[in-house]
């Protein structure tokens, strides 16, 4: 999101010395991405960002694939991965593997500990909560983060969570929360954005509705003194399934040294509930509904909205294939009118893959008829690569999906 901003300490001019107090100078990060050619941040820390005393392997959590053979649509039941909720969990580690390919990995998690620093050096990050709340500490300050926000961390930004106790929150429950890891970068859609970068009139959110990081957070709030050692998580390419690895970086003080930013390239979060649904006459398609954009993968999501107002309009959706993509919908509030009959319910995933024709369940076309408003929130994935499953997935899968626009076999609601 290239707009620009300043926070905390930082010289007049760039590459330019930047002493403390006692006179010794800061050290200056650039964080920048296609290598010098696109968006990027300079930050000014207290010790030398490079140095390490330790590295060791980190075994991160399973991520082999499996092809989803014979192609089949899956219903994912996400919350049986954690019946016991996330006492003991925490938002890195703790992270269930559901679907991916080599452009996008997608995520489940219930936490309730903290995690340890983590700093994905693969691809942006986009953190849905479902539910629950917490403190994300990142180098370019904290956020407080709950239910319906997309956290967007780009990629090698050194971040941690720290869940609030479930009980403290309006929600009552741990952090629950649905991980988009990319390959990429992710950013606003193309379509929206002017060719400076502004986000334009018909984008369905502005800059307005995004929060940035609170600052960078002082000495005395973190103990940064020349004794501190933290760990840093870091997730990579390398040996392992799908070619990623772990590697544990040991640093001799406290990572969260940053004394001042400015640039277009940090981490934001924009609220499901600030997205302006677009509507029309008729049943408006999926790209009326996107959020954000990565390589080979758009995001999109369904809020709660007045819908079609056409005379004979259908409001939900009409049969559709998947010729270049598959489809993930994450059914997060309400009540999807076009899944009715088929046992979905919130915290539910289904998966359509390409050469799969799909759409309503049986009976929900004629059900729909005459509907003023849908009250439904839905995070929807597309890709342009077939997913395969996850280890998450084969576990949570309800088995009987594919007969559910059977007409004379309906699936009975669990």
């Amino acid at each position: 999101m290239a707009h620009y901003t300043s926070m905390g300490a930082v010289p007049p001019k760039r590459h330019t010395q930047h002493r403390d107090s006692a006179g010794n100078l800061y050290y200056e990060e650039l964080m920048g991405e296609e290598g010098f050619s696109s968006d990027s941040s300079l930050l000014y820390h207290r010790r030398i960002p490079s140095e390490i005393s330790a590295a060791e392997v980190w075994q991160v959590p399973d991520q082999t694939l499996t092809p989803n053979h014979p192609l089949k649509p899956l219903h994912l039941k996400l919350r049986d991965l954690f019946p016991d909720g996330g006492p003991g969990v925490d938002a890195v580690t703790g992270r269930r593997l559901i679907l991916g390919n080599s452009d996008v990995r997608i995520s489940y998690v219930v936490a309730e500990s903290a995690s340890p620093f983590y700093r994905n050096a693969i691809g942006d990050e986009l953190v849905y909560i479902e539910r629950g709340s917490a403190q994300v500490d990142t180098v370019f300050g904290a956020f407080e983060v709950g239910r319906g926000d997309y956290v967007v961390i780009p990629r090698a930004t050194t971040h941690r969570w720290l869940p609030k106790p479930p009980g403290d929150d309006a929600d009552h429950e741990p952090l629950r929360a649905y991980c988009i890891e990319a390959a990429s970068h992710i950013t606003s859609p193309k379509s929206y954005r002017s060719r400076f970068g502004q986000l334009l009139e018909h984008s369905p959110y502005c800059e307005r509705d995004l929060r940035l990081p609170e600052g960078p957070l002082l000495a005395e709030d973190i103990g940064a003194d020349a004794g501190d050692e933290t760990q840093v998580y870091v997730k990579h390419r390398g040996p392992g399934p799908g070619g990623i690895a772990g590697t544990i970086y040991t640093h001799p003080f406290h990572v969260l040294d940053v004394v001042g930013w400015d640039g277009c390239l940090y981490p934001y979060v924009f609220n499901i509930s600030d997205f302006e649904p677009i509507t029309g006459r008729v049943h408006q398609p999926p790209p009326a509904h996107q959020v954000f954009e990565c390589w080979n993968v758009v995001v999109c999501n369904f809020v709660p909205r007045k819908v079609d107002y056409h005379p004979l309009a259908i409001p939900v959706p009409y049969y559709h294939s998947n010729v270049d993509s598959d489809e993930v919908m994450f059914y997060v509030d309400g009540d999807y009118e076009a899944r009715k009959g088929s046992g979905i319910g919130i915290g539910s995933v289904s998966l359509h893959p390409g050469g799969h024709a799909h759409g309503p369940q049986p009976g929900a076309m004629e059900r729909s008829l005459g509907a003023e408003y849908f009250d439904e929130t839905a995070v929807m994935v597309d890709t342009f690569k077939p997913l395969e499953l996850g280890e998450g997935a084969l576990a949570c899968d309800d088995g009987r999906y594919l007969l559910s626009w059977h007409t004379t076999n309906s699936v009975p609601e669990p």
